[in-house]
């Protein structure tokens, strides 16, 4: 996307290997910083592994002390001190190479966002994009959403959940790994507070169908939409590369937006 920051043009090289006994980022993200210490369960996520640029790596080895953190479940964020402010703060599960938040980011700078995904190359490109556009509004998390939801963040403590573009596990048997259903509605329904949006979008259309109907019977979560269905594209949600080829490949994308309901105590 031209209108998307970018970091300064770099050759595409790879990172100086370690030996295998020796941390890839000794003071950056860990591969597993939950380790095994949570329960085993099905993930919605796998962590691949590819090439990380010297870029990306520079950018973990200087910003990560600064601006990242592991996920691993052992203590309490406070998100005012995480961002040095009381802005309102909100989690994007699985941001990819990270262009469209920092997109967001820049426009909207008076909102925090914590970004969580465990693909270290992207990881490293977003540090770099907010280093290179001075966008100190971005928090990098790296691991399991899921436990930093239930183990790390406080109960109404965020003001929006954004989930794009996440694995929509095609195979019928793989339904069960998809991270939009009720069991984990429920659980980012106790994190967000009263009113906070929850914004998916997906070009897969058979997943779609099923986060809209799974938000839809939520009794936490009611559709922006009038008429119950998909939402337009809201400006602020910056076209992606990934979603730029899905269109080109014919792939429809759909937005859901739906809103936190109030507690029973507050209505």
């Amino acid at each position: 996307m031209s209108d998307s920051p970018n970091t300064p043009d770099a050759p595409a090289q790879p990172a100086q290997r370690t030996r295998r006994d020796e941390p890839r980022f000794p003071d950056g993200p860990k591969p597993d910083p939950a380790g095994s210490h949570f329960e085993r369960r099905i993930r919605s996520f796998q962590p691949r592994r590819s090439r990380v640029t010297t870029a990306q790596a520079d950018a973990l080895e200087r910003l990560w002390g600064k601006w990242g953190l592991d996920i691993d479940g052992r203590r309490n964020l406070d998100l005012t001190e995480l961002f040095g402010n009381d802005n309102p703060v909100v989690l994007e599960i699985g941001f990819g190479m990270g262009e469209a938040t920092a997109q967001m980011a820049a426009a909207d700078p008076a909102t925090n966002i914590l970004a969580a995904d465990v693909h270290t190359p992207g990881q490293g490109n977003l540090l770099g994009l907010a280093d290179h556009h001075g966008l100190s509004n971005i928090r990098v998390a790296n691991g399991d959403a899921i436990i930093l939801l239930r183990e790390m963040l406080a109960p109404d403590s965020l003001d929006g959940l954004r989930v794009y573009f996440p694995d929509p596990w095609p195979k019928k048997r793989h339904h069960k790994r998809r991270l939009i259903q009720e069991e984990f509605l429920t659980l980012a329904a106790t994190r967000l507070k009263p009113g906070a949006t929850v914004h998916c979008a997906t070009d897969w259309e058979p997943y779609a169908e099923q986060m809209l109907e799974v938000l839809g019977a939520h009794p936490d979560f009611e559709n922006s939409q009038p008429d119950g269905d998909f939402a337009p594209r809201p400006d602020f949600r910056p076209l992606t590369r990934f979603e730029g080829q899905g269109l080109d490949k014919g792939h429809v994308v759909n937005d859901l937006l739906f809103r936190r309901v109030p507690h029973d105590d507050q209505r």
